[in-house]
């Protein structure tokens, strides 16, 4: 990427890359410590197949769309920028700042980052499961369990933790089948414990669902045959975070057995100098209220780290900024 920035470039202090609970709320704290910031949204938040958020206090039950939105005006209110847009390259501009190119041609100067794109759950390749995605298909008890509570609930094996997540939901329904899908024989400790719970299990590739008015109805089976169910819990195998900006910068990341997520301190801080990331990039089990959070933490660390740089730097008789 050339990093020469024209007279036309965006210059700011903090550009916030990603525009959900993480992102906004990063943003707020930046605006209400009088940062000059940028947020860059491309609008492809995780939850939004989803009509309700749940478990976010004070929130419970309000749309993402809802919450968004509210968040961009909160955010505006303390004269933060918003943009949609999507960052397509970054690198560093050779004075302590980042160079960042956007899709639409423009480009954007940033003393500091905070990186705050998310993920994508890549979904198991069942015959219906991506259209029900966030309706009766879903993949966290906390947030839709009590929703769903008593209902015939059937779980996706997960390749890495199979009998997890049907163990988890068994809290909030008596009728819960196992579905093993690609998944060979269970560990000996976790069939008893399945057994325990009175989850049934089912061997054998799961080959669509059935739907019927509009509603989750039953699970189709490979071998044939139908299983009756109303919810299904399909956790992704793989979640692929959105860390291109990230991977540009060099940052650090760790495998862990659904993807590769970026690795970073208890403020969210990242191994490039300069550098912040919250929310789902950094790992799977970031919902709103914990996504918020760390953008909260992002935040005012950048705030203190601008502060005191440029403090040292009035100290020395150097430039500031």
């Amino acid at each position: 990427m050339d990093t020469h920035l024209d007279n036309s470039t965006h210059a700011y202090e903090a550009v916030v890359v990603g525009g959900g609970a993480a992102g906004l709320s990063a943003a707020l704290i930046l605006g209400r410590s009088l940062r000059r910031t940028l947020v860059v949204d491309a609008g492809k938040p995780r939850n939004a197949p989803a009509a309700h958020m749940q478990g976010v206090l004070s929130r419970d039950g309000m749309s993402p769309a809802d919450f968004l939105a509210a968040g961009r005006a909160e955010i505006a209110g303390y004269g933060v920028e918003w943009r949609a847009g999507e960052v397509t390259d970054a690198a560093p501009d050779g004075r302590g700042g980042f160079a960042l190119a956007l899709a639409d041609g423009d480009t954007v100067a940033a003393r500091r980052l905070v990186v705050t794109t998310g993920l994508v759950d890549e979904l198991p390749a069942i015959d219906g499961l991506a259209e029900r995605w966030g309706r009766d298909v879903l993949h966290c008890p906390f947030c839709h369990g009590w929703e769903v509570r008593d209902q015939a609930f059937g779980v996706i094996a997960h390749p890495a933790m199979p009998a997890h997540q049907a163990l988890m939901v068994s809290h909030w329904s008596k009728d819960v089948t196992l579905f093993l899908h690609t998944v060979g024989e269970l560990p000996e400790h976790e069939a008893a414990l399945l057994d325990a719970a009175g989850v049934r299990v089912e061997r054998g590739e799961v080959a669509g669902l059935v739907v019927e008015d509009d509603r989750l109805t039953g699970v189709r089976l490979a071998r044939g045959g139908t299983v009756a169910r109303s919810v299904l819990f399909a956790g992704a195998p793989r979640l692929a975070a959105r860390d291109g900006v990230l991977r540009r910068l060099g940052a650090e990341l760790r495998a862990t057995p659904f993807g590769e997520f970026v690795v970073v301190d208890e403020t969210g801080r990242t191994n490039v100098p300069g550098v912040w990331a919250a929310g789902n990039v950094t790992g799977p089990t970031e919902q709103v209220v914990n996504a918020v959070s760390g953008g909260y933490r992002a935040g005012a660390a950048l705030h203190g780290e601008l502060l005191f740089a440029d403090l040292e730097a009035k100290a020395a008789g150097r430039p500031v900024g």
